[in-house]
């Protein structure tokens, strides 16, 4: 393979979508997807620690064009697997994906307007080139999660693992574990744990907001047995969709009520001698960062029963029996988790140039929050950070044909949103104020001040820009390469 229309990176959630839209509305373009690993799945593929599960629901987190059937609203990450798998087997993308070939550099050639790509495989770097270039590799490195260096770490005697790199084999039952960490995977993690082992730590610098939702919707339920699986589906959909766009923006109108409505379920939850105060109450507003939704309440009975326990402190340091804290206290455990996180790169870890010249992400403005001012014929798949990752990944996918249809229509080879100097302003491209997203501010491209070069994490105003507005703006210049 020498040349290609597109080129997707990535076959995960975002690479399939782009393969389901380009195949539907960009029939005549050849495009290929590279995926770096052996499977597709993204994440889903990745994550094999206990308990891997969504933390959205599967009605938005799922694609438009395939329903998901199943009971379960909150999945667990073999489900999704599945669900993934399906649908490329369903919309015949399977022969589209190139497995265990990784993208490392893309040059943008401007008197050809062609990237060139370098392309790694069994440690041979081939070369292509490709027309138009689409970054759906995630967010955040497979190779290298967020993993702090602890004072004594080589003291300790048992072992040490991060939950990116989970070791199936590792038997924890009847075992004393400690999880460090109070996000998305450490609250998954504890009461999955918590089910074979003699006792489970949650181990948090500070709180996280945390919610209990039902595992299965009760509407979906009923629905399903009036109308058909599409229909319903597409019902739920919108339900959530409106819902969580609700909710959103309440949280930020009145913080102070939605914090006590979280706090609120916590205590009926836990009862009243758990200290809500200081193991569930964090120093900021809800949806500052992420809310951590457990289906089922099922960390709070892990809590209730004593399977599990929370301890909100510093760690002074490692040592050969567990974790010394700041306050004295030692936990004495066997095995030792770090869910500390994850480290987000930019443009899927690629090494993007013009012309041989490096492109900084963090010195570009998003465009639309999928492109990059000055960087012709190149987009980029980032789901939201308040919703559904999907919801974002699929009108990204809508958007780029949408493009690419247009720049036949003109009879042009190139398409690039010019750097507008008026709408320069240092915001960051995720106003969240997470660990993961603050490491990571170096890296990410910035917003504007006003449209197209605002990131409003807003599905139902994306909707219009992308769907209904004309893909020509004063912003878009379309052009042919110069002779």
């Amino acid at each position: 393979m020498t040349h290609q229309d597109i080129v997707v990176v990535g076959a995960g959630i975002s690479g399939i979508a782009a393969a389901y839209n380009l195949q539907k509305s960009c029939p005549t373009k050849s495009f290929t997807i590279f995926e770096g690993r052996s499977n597709l799945g993204g994440t889903w593929d990745l994550f094999t620690y206990p308990g891997i599960r969504s933390d959205s629901d599967m009605h938005t987190l799922g694609f438009r064009f395939k329903p998901w059937i199943h009971d379960k609203s909150i999945a667990d990450g073999p489900s999704i697997l599945e669900y993934l798998n399906e649908t490329v087997d369903e919309y015949s993308l399977r022969d589209k994906i190139i497995f265990n070939h990784k993208v490392i550099s893309a040059n943008w050639v401007a008197n050809e307007t062609l990237w060139h790509l370098k392309v790694l495989h069994d440690g041979i770097t081939t070369e292509m080139t490709c027309n138009f270039l689409f970054a759906c590799g995630g967010y955040y490195s497979y190779e290298q999660p967020y993993q702090p260096v602890f004072e004594g770490q080589d003291d300790f005697s048992g072992p040490i693992i991060h939950p990116q790199f989970w070791d199936e084999s590792l038997d924890y039952s009847n075992k004393k574990v400690v999880v460090i960490g109070s996000g998305a995977t450490a609250v998954t993690l504890v009461p999955a744990l918590a089910e074979k082992a003699k006792h489970v730590y949650m181990l948090q610098r500070s709180p996280t907001y945390i919610a209990s939702s039902p595992s299965e919707d009760q509407w979906n339920q009923a629905l399903k047995k009036i109308f058909s699986p599409k229909l319903t589906y597409f019902i739920i959909r919108w339900k959530n969709i409106l819902w969580q766009n609700f909710a959103f923006n309440l949280a930020r109108k009145y913080p102070e009520m939605i914090k006590t409505k979280l706090l609120d379920q916590v205590r009926e939850l836990l009862g009243p001698d758990f200290d809500v105060e200081k193991h569930f109450t964090p120093t900021y507003n809800p949806w500052d960062q992420r809310i951590c939704l457990v289906p089922d309440g099922d960390l709070f009975d892990s809590l209730k029963i004593g399977t599990s326990s929370v301890k909100t402190d510093l760690i002074e340091r490692f040592t050969k029996e567990g974790i010394l804290l700041q306050s004295g206290e030692l936990l004495e455990v066997d095995i030792i988790v770090t869910a500390t996180g994850i480290e987000l790169n930019a443009l899927s870890n690629i090494n993007v140039a013009m012309d041989g010249v490096p492109v900084e992400p963090n010195t570009k403005l998003a465009y639309k929050g999928m492109m990059l001012g000055g960087i012709p014929n190149f987009a980029f798949s980032f789901g939201y950070v308040n919703a559904s990752w999907t919801l974002r990944a699929d009108l990204t996918c809508e958007y780029v044909c949408r493009l690419l249809n247009q720049m036949d229509k003109q009879g042009v080879t190139a398409c690039c949103p010019d750097e507008d100097l008026e709408a320069i302003a240092d915001d960051d491209y995720i106003g969240f104020s997470s660990g993961y997203v603050q490491r990571a501010l170096n890296r990410m491209p910035k917003q504007g001040k006003k449209s197209p070069w605002r990131n409003y994490q807003n599905y139902l105003l994306d909707i219009f820009y992308v769907r209904f507005f004309s893909i020509k703006d004063s912003t878009l210049r379309f052009y042919n390469a110069k002779q």
